[in-house]
């Protein structure tokens, strides 16, 4: 989760989230080179080293500023278009659920089972346990298997939310009558928080998601305890 002072994006849980990274660093490193050249061409020109009537009419220089760009364009747009690409597919999952938003809180339906489903309330700030993380820790978390594609299908109940889960490189919108879909695959087991991302009223803040990666093994005898309930 985030941290108090924190720089950058929370650590990786998900492939996914791992070239989102790579493709933040990237990025970053190219607006820091065009940062550092445009200052340095400000500042020969306050020099007067650039001032030159046959440097400032230079076919050349036209060149230069048409070509540049463009290929700082295809440098950022080739991997941006693959990382959407693989943010959208979803090969194969292991497991479906569905989350449904509602004012103001979330409810999972776990497809692939009858009859496991379960509300997730926000806990309150006075009941919670020492090491719990206020406005983040929920009554009932969202259990998947790590290392297991997961399809996550989104909607909403009342008015607009947004299921997202930063650690696992997740945001999809849940819009009333329409079903949204998204899928992630946990590298690594961890409890990751994450909030609703899309302002829904006046509880809008206090809807968390609480996703947690297990061992397959645990999520099986998760899965029989929580059907032995119902």
């Amino acid at each position: 989760m985030a941290h108090p002072s924190q720089l950058g994006f929370q650590d990786a849980a998900s492939p996914v989230m791992e070239e989102l990274l790579h493709f933040h660093d990237h990025t970053l490193m190219i607006v820091l080179l065009i940062s550092i050249f445009i200052l340095y061409i400000i500042m020969a020109m306050v020099s007067t080293k650039l001032t030159n009537k046959y440097i400032l009419d230079s076919q050349e220089i036209e060149i230069v500023w048409t070509i540049l760009p463009s290929t700082i364009l295809i440098l950022i747009a080739l991997p941006s278009l693959r990382l959407l690409y693989l943010m959208d597919e979803v090969n194969d999952p292991h497991l479906t659920i569905k989350a449904m938003g509602h004012q103001w809180y979330w409810s999972y339906e776990y497809t692939d089972y009858e009859d496991l489903t379960f509300d997730s309330y926000m806990i309150p700030t006075q009941d919670l346990s020492p090491g719990q993380f206020r406005l983040l820790e929920t009554d009932h978390r969202m259990v998947v298997p790590m290392e297991s594609p997961i399809r996550v299908l989104v909607s909403a109940e009342d008015v607009l939310h947004a299921w997202t889960v930063p650690a696992l490189g997740v945001k999809m919108d849940a819009v009333p009558g329409r079903l949204n879909q998204t899928a992630f695959l946990a590298s690594r087991p961890g409890v990751f928080y994450g909030q609703c991302s899309e302002i829904c009223g006046a509880n809008h803040s206090f809807m968390p998601i609480t996703v947690e990666a297990v061992p397959l093994k645990h999520f099986e005898s998760w899965s029989s305890l929580m059907l032995e309930d119902a």
